[in-house]
């Protein structure tokens, strides 16, 4: 089976609410096992646009479990807070 990733890119808003949401996050991924593989605040852009300044990738086992943390009530219930705190672009892709 492969691996699934979802990629962040992220431009963050209110720094006190993106420390709050990023506090919270791991407890919904907990249940899916997955892994926080990277977060990292970019340096520069070689190539095209880069519209936003930071980036979070995380690891699955499968797309299936990529997709029930997304849809799950836990992350469910973050998502008004990641609004407030930030623009996000949440993609997922397979390995």
């Amino acid at each position: 089976m492969s691996k699934a990733y979802v990629v962040g890119h992220i431009s963050v808003k209110d720094e006190a609410l993106w420390a709050e949401y990023r506090a919270r996050v791991p407890d919904t991924l907990a249940p899916w096992h997955a892994e926080l593989v990277c977060r990292g605040h970019r340096v520069a852009v070689w190539s095209g646009e880069g519209p936003h300044s930071d980036l979070v990738v995380i690891r699955f086992e499968n797309v299936e479990a990529a997709s029930g943390w997304f849809h799950s009530a836990a992350y469910q219930a973050l998502i008004p807070l990641r609004q407030r705190a930030a623009e996000v672009v949440l993609l997922c892709y397979e390995e």
